[in-house]
């Protein structure tokens, strides 16, 4: 009994002595890049984290980055990128270990990351352990995730907000609850950042390629800003930031029975605000179009997610609702009851999904537009699977948008951003994460300009000079940015 004792004792030794080996390692690694920039927030951490590293890659600062999201990717300095390998495909935060240590390699200037944690108390540790952040960004405050971090959203912006670092600096275009934001970041004196949107013009947003919001372009020219990037530098690395292979896109397809269809995959926008926004933005831009058909896939542990869905059906206002999936009825039972729209039924997560499928297109229009939304897994990703199998639709007379892929042209729409147009159903717009389009999946332009010696002047947190002033501190702040809740 007392050798298993001392074997115990042993083990236990060595696991310590191995775990604060691996600590200090670890701590090298992070001291080795001056600027690290943690993403969080619920939508558009990994559009956020590809514009961040293009803009500073565009100051000519040596910049890794790393996303999360739809297809988790390490991106190296020269903007080329390769998925993240995962053990049995499962994520763990601890992967972040083996991503600053592979990005010290480089001996970059900067490191962009994407906070892969849910939990509060995971949030906390991937900070103050695992990245240590000197910028952190915060970009908006959306229901998901609530039972880990709600039950409310003033819930979820305090959990958020533990990614926070402390003595450093977070960005955030987060409006309604900036308030809530600074008492946290006061908490850990850290100096809270506003991003306004409204500093974005439309002719700089018209310059991307791929579709992306002004919330997200604003944080990343202010965390480029913190480090001493001029703004049209920023801007130019940004168009030349690949998107992300998750980015929305619209498909054209040919049915059977000789049908025409517009399909919009927005499953990964699965909270109800950022689900508006994007159909409302797809029909604004003449991507879909009506008579327009809604799927609602349905998940057993996903029952509060499937009523969300089925509650903003009327603002949707689909011809035709699908559901499929299962339970459908907590979808139905969402739906309110002022909406008297026709309801197709298709559920149950063990059906044949190539009959399922083919009951759906029966039930289509000669020429319509159908949008996915709810959560992928289970029926939704058979039926995405059926659906690519189609012939694609190359006889239309009325070209997509070329930011949904028929043009290698940069997007220059003429109405979409004009200052009456963008929203208007749902109010100012909001940043939408990750799920813009993009005109060709993996044909990105080559990243603007060489990697070299780092900005001249550039700001890193800590050292001894003064950072740059806060943007309210200045009487005539840069790019007009302001506080929430200002007088225009």
């Amino acid at each position: 009994m007392l050798f298993l004792y001392c074997v115990l004792v042993v083990c236990c030794a060595a696991l310590l002595v191995a775990g604060v080996v691996e600590q200090r390692r670890h701590l090298t690694n992070l001291e080795q890049i001056p600027a690290r920039v943690l993403v969080n927030g619920i939508r558009g951490k990994s559009s956020i984290t590809r514009l961040c590293a293009g803009a500073l890659r565009g100051g000519g600062l040596v910049t890794v980055a790393k996303t999360t999201g739809t297809a988790a990717r390490f991106i190296h300095p020269d903007a080329t990128e390769e998925p993240v390998y995962r053990k049995f495909g499962i994520a763990n935060v601890v992967e972040q270990i083996g991503i600053v240590r592979r990005a010290a390699t480089y001996r970059p200037d900067a490191l962009v990351i994407e906070c892969m944690a849910v939990m509060p108390a995971l949030q906390e540790i991937n900070q103050t352990k695992l990245i240590r952040s000197t910028i952190g960004v915060l970009c908006n405050v959306r229901e998901d995730h609530l039972a880990e971090m709600g039950p409310t959203l003033d819930d979820v912006a305090r959990s958020l907000s533990r990614s926070m670092p402390v003595g450093g600096i977070c960005v955030t275009a987060e409006r309604d609850r900036f308030a809530i934001l600074q008492q946290e970041a006061d908490a850990r004196n850290c100096e809270l950042v506003y991003a306004d949107p409204d500093t974005v013009s439309d002719e700089e947003l018209r310059g991307f390629s791929w579709f992306t919001f002004k919330e997200n372009v604003a944080i990343a020219l202010k965390v480029a800003d913190l480090l001493g990037v001029e703004r049209g530098v920023a801007l130019r690395g940004m168009y030349d930031a690949p998107p992300d292979p998750g980015v929305l896109s619209v498909e054209r397809y040919t049915t059977p029975d000789g049908k025409r269809l517009r399909f919009a995959n927005v499953f990964a926008a699965n909270d109800p605000e950022s689900t508006l926004m994007n159909v409302n933005q797809l029909l604004s831009l003449g991507a879909i179009h009506r008579p327009l058909n809604v799927v609602i896939n349905c998940r057993p542990d996903r029952v509060e997610r499937n009523g969300q869905m089925g509650a903003i059906v009327p603002d949707l206002d689909p011809d035709t609702l699908f559901l499929i999936g299962h339970p459908t009825k907590s979808a139905r039972d969402g739906i309110p009851p002022h909406w008297n729209g026709r309801v197709v039924d298709l559920g149950g997560d063990r059906r044949d999904a190539a009959g399922l499928t083919a009951e759906l297109l029966a039930e289509l229009a000669p020429d319509s537009s159908m949008v996915a939304i709810g959560n992928i897994h289970g029926q939704g990703e058979l039926l995405l699977e059926h659906l690519a199998e189609l012939p694609p639709d190359t006889g239309s007379a009325d070209p997509v948008p070329a930011a949904l892929g028929e043009s290698p042209e940069p997007y220059a729409p003429s109405e979409p951003y004009a200052p009456s147009e963008p929203y208007a159903p749902y109010g100012p717009s909001d940043p939408s994460d990750s799920y813009a389009f993009t005109p060709e999946p993996y044909g990105y332009p080559a990243p603007h300009g060489q990697q070299g010696e780092p900005w001249p002047g550039a700001f890193v947190p800590g050292q001894t000079s003064d950072p740059p002033a806060h943007p309210f501190d200045d009487p005539a702040p840069p790019y007009g940015a302001r506080r929430p809740g200002d007088s225009l």
